[in-house]
């Protein structure tokens, strides 16, 4: 009986997955209505008060998304303020929703990482993720990746889709 042999394990295929990247850490959102009156008034002694007076330890080490679920008209300034009091605790703080922190980590970590690894191999961009990684981090990631990947694939080893493939010269 012949030997089973794992061809994509043996290929010089190169797998890049975003869930490797993926930063642990408790994700919140923090709404600003809670601080306005009746919901839409920014009154600025009383947002200060209110600020001042909430318990901003509660987001230690958390990924904080500041936003207004309001129709609120708030100036700039507010979130701003928001961010002040949240900097001593949280990891980060952005203007959003979940989605707009895991794509601002995302910015941040593709940045970071060295793509020179891919020179002239073929690479996978590992799809079907069971963590929350934004499109625009799977964007990113294969703009990242073209000026040095020599085709690059996008989903599973035996289902992938192409997507690029350096033109010989």
């Amino acid at each position: 009986m012949d030997a089973i042999i794992n061809k994509v394990a043996s290929s010089a295929l190169e797998v890049f997955d975003l869930e490797d990247y993926y930063p642990k850490g408790i994700r919140t959102q923090i709404d600003i209505a809670q601080w306005l009156l009746e919901g839409f008034l920014l009154k600025e002694q009383y947002f200060r008060t209110e600020l001042k007076n909430h318990n901003w330890s509660q987001y230690q080490d958390h990924y904080v998304a500041v936003y207004c679920s309001t129709d609120a008209i708030v100036p700039a300034w507010a979130s701003i303020l928001v961010a002040v009091h949240l900097s001593p605790f949280a990891k980060k703080a952005v203007i959003g929703n979940l989605q707009d922190i895991e794509t601002a980590l995302y910015q941040e970590i593709l940045l970071a990482i060295d793509y020179s690894r891919y020179q002239d191999k073929p690479v996978i961009l590992k799809g079907c993720a069971k963590k929350p990684v934004p499109e625009s981090a799977y964007i990113a990631a294969v703009q990242y990746l073209l000026p040095y990947a020599k085709s690059i694939m996008y989903g599973e080893a035996c289902s992938a889709v192409p997507l690029f493939k350096k033109i010989k010269n």
